[in-house]
């Protein structure tokens, strides 16, 4: 019978929400009425996770990296290897609950031009998250300095299916068609902003992406925004500045840059005085949005992380 459906998750050094994603996918498969599959791609862990997806009853396949490499790669690769209509893309800390795939699954199903759907986000405690949004521009970016994001840039809001600019890739439903139709992800995104520029270039092939409110997933955020290293935010502001010259004229990604930065800056000053905040982190996102060619981000660190794992070479090329 063909795959109707595949569960694709990523997972880099997570084990223990691994467990708790693939019992929630364990849950949703039962409940389905068509073919499905899973397959969970390790990105090079060392905590056993590759073991803890090997014995787990509701994988199919296991697909383990020798080497540590960036989120969109991990997706084009997963969809590549997928043999589902749709794939259901999944970060390891997202939890599915119940019903969620269904939803998606039949948005897509009733649109023909849909190839991305993406679910609501929910934090542990069952508070919302945003996780649709307008593409970044300038006025996006001016928008969000003026504090007017919340009913300007972010679109996750509402109770019906509804089209949308891009969807967190966290918990996002993908036509498989339609991504191969664009190329898959692109691999110059080695994470952030990459589900940003492949909903963008599904739009200008003229597909688009929707928002799936019934469709609820817990996004457990291991790395939680309050304690953020100095690599992630590096990574994140230099592919928000790689979207925006792929994506628009030289003129709009240096008012991106600018805005951006008075926003985190005027952050920072609240941070000051607003218990439980950062100054440091903040400023270090303004230093970074205005150079985001500088610094090591999390492409370096994967690189550093491939280099350990390298065996040492004797003098004449020779492994020792």
């Amino acid at each position: 019978m063909p795959v109707e459906l595949s569960f694709c998750v990523v997972n880099t050094e997570q084990r223990g929400l691994l467990r708790y994603c693939l019992d929630s996918i364990a849950r949703e498969r039962a409940t389905v009425d068509f073919e499905s599959e899973v397959i969970v791609l390790d990105n090079a862990s060392q905590d056993g996770s590759v073991e803890v997806a090997s014995r787990h009853p509701v994988v199919n396949e296991v697909i383990a990296l020798p080497q540590r490499q960036g989120k969109a790669a991990n997706d084009s690769l997963l969809l590549e290897r997928a043999r589902g209509r749709y794939c259901l893309l999944l970060n390891e800390d997202s939890e599915l609950e119940p019903g969620a795939t269904v939803a998606l699954h039949a948005a897509l199903d009733a649109d023909d031009r849909a190839g991305a759907a993406g679910a609501m986000l929910v934090r542990p405690d069952g508070a919302q998250q945003p996780s649709a949004w307008r593409f970044p521009s300038a006025s996006t970016a001016l928008f969000t300095a003026l504090w007017l994001h919340k009913s300007m840039v972010v679109q996750s809001s509402g109770e019906a299916v509804k089209r949308v600019d891009w969807v967190q890739s966290a918990a996002m439903l993908v036509r498989r068609s339609a991504a191969e139709e664009i190329g898959y992800f692109d691999t110059d995104f080695f994470v952030y902003s990459d589900e940003v520029d492949f909903c963008k270039r599904l739009r200008d092939a003229g597909w688009h992406t929707l928002y799936v409110p019934d469709s609820r997933a817990v996004h457990h955020e291991q790395l939680q925004t309050g304690n953020v290293p100095s690599r992630r935010i590096v990574e994140f502001s230099r592919n928000r500045d790689r979207y925006m010259r792929k994506h628009h004229s030289w003129i709009s990604a240096q008012a991106v840059r600018w805005l951006t930065a008075w926003t985190y800056a005027v952050r920072a000053a609240g941070a000051l005085v607003i218990p439980g905040h950062n100054p440091k982190r903040y400023l270090k996102h303004v230093s970074s949005t205005l150079a985001p060619s500088r610094g090591e981000g999390l492409r370096e660190g994967a690189e550093e992380f491939n280099r350990r794992l390298a065996p040492p070479m004797g003098p004449a090329g020779f492994d020792d």
